[in-house]
């Protein structure tokens, strides 16, 4: 198991059931990176592999 496990099930356990849109998701992650800029990176890696989940080219 992985140390972001923990992070990952919490956010399941308590926000599972909830419906998002990848607008609000942009704007909590931009003001995370605000609060966190040390982590620019990986949530700059994160939202790039989200965006072209669906690129064939990709693959």
């Amino acid at each position: 198991m992985y140390f972001t496990d923990r992070g990952l099930e919490e956010l399941e356990r308590r926000r599972g059931e909830e419906e998002v849109s990848f607008s609000w998701l942009s704007e909590q992650l931009r003001t995370f990176v605000d609060l966190n800029p040390e982590y620019e990176d990986p949530i700059e890696r994160l939202a790039t592999w989200l965006a072209r989940l669906d690129d064939e080219d990709d693959e």
